[in-house]
């Protein structure tokens, strides 16, 4: 079979010829439509991530749409974070548990540029942040798949305002096609002039933010937040660390709070994914992406590691 392969860590992958997985007990062999490229698959390639440098040559790919015995799923793997191989390649082998069959008429290649991050965005605003309807809603790193996804989830959600906020020209375009109320520009590092920008786009004080940038983007959104407020971190592009004033925090007694997908049970994720499906199928949830043919994989890896990509490229295996 054909498969994307990382013979060494920190050089994109190339196409290459594979024996075809033999699926183990409790294991479903699925014929894979679509793999995304996303942030944890360059992250655990360039082998300095907290899961440790993964034994080459493998697949990656942590996630992907396929079929098993003519049903259309969506599955996710340990590729890159444990032994084994992952989603890029037209066969993978994956336990049965892990399989969320999708709805009728969704599109692989949709779905799969969705995937965990729309799962990220949906938890961290609905599960961590709870989002209750009528709230006012800020989306840092709206350009982003997280991002666009999370403006849409807001508003489905029932948010009455849902203000973005991104560092690119292109982001703010992908953030207005979400569906964003305004949308601001954070192309400084002072924290004090985002936070103005922020307050001037805001009708009133803010309940929520989702922010997977952290930072003094971060900062600047926490000082526009309503007393009892909530931040909800899941991402740090713009910094490990973020400039909080004390006296913000304290006089307001805001909650600064984090997630991740790794907290969820497989029952969460599962339900959660099917949600995030049905929303594709309905036409209320979509974000930017291409799709890429696997023999290409070395210069998609490329484009969507260096952020020059129009939003998330999907291999397509033969």
């Amino acid at each position: 079979m054909r498969a994307a392969q990382i013979d060494t860590c920190g050089r994109p992958p190339r196409p290459a010829d594979r024996p075809a997985p033999e699926p183990g007990e409790s294991e479903r062999l699925v014929r894979v439509l679509a793999a995304p490229i996303t942030p944890l698959d360059l992250l655990c390639a360039g082998g300095a991530s907290y899961f440790g440098v993964p034994a080459t040559p493998y697949v990656p790919g942590v996630q992907g749409v396929g079929t098993v015995d003519g049903r259309l799923v969506w599955f996710p793997t340990s590729a890159g974070m444990a032994p084994g191989d992952g989603s890029m390649a037209e066969l993978a082998c994956v336990p049965a548990g892990d399989l969320v069959e999708l709805p009728t008429g969704a599109d692989p290649v949709a779905v799969a540029a969705l995937g965990l991050s729309a799962v990220a965005a949906h938890q961290a605003l609905i599960w961590r942040g709870e989002l209750a309807p009528g709230e006012q809603v800020l989306v840092l790193g709206a350009g982003g798949v997280v991002g666009q996804a999370a403006v849409q989830l807001a508003r489905v959600a029932g948010a009455r305002r849902v203000v973005a906020a991104t560092r690119s020209s292109a982001g703010c375009e992908r953030a207005a096609r979400a569906g964003a109320d305004a949308v601001v520009r954070l192309d400084t590092e002072d924290v004090a002039e985002l936070a103005e920008r922020l307050a001037g786009a805001c009708d009133g004080p803010l309940d929520l933010v989702l922010d997977p940038l952290f930072g003094a983007p971060a900062a600047a959104a926490a000082r526009v937040l309503r007393p009892h407020g909530r931040l909800v971190n899941l991402g740090a592009s713009a910094g490990e660390t973020a400039p909080f004033d004390s006296s913000t925090l304290r006089s307001r007694s805001l909650r600064v709070l984090g997630y991740t997908n790794t907290e969820l049970t497989r029952a969460q994720r599962a339900e959660v994914m099917a949600t995030v499906a049905g929303l594709a199928v309905s036409g209320r949830l979509h974000v930017d992406h291409e799709a890429v043919p696997l023999e290409d994989v070395a210069s998609a890896w490329e484009r969507q590691g260096t952020g020059i990509a129009p939003g998330r490229l999907v291999l397509t295996p033969p």
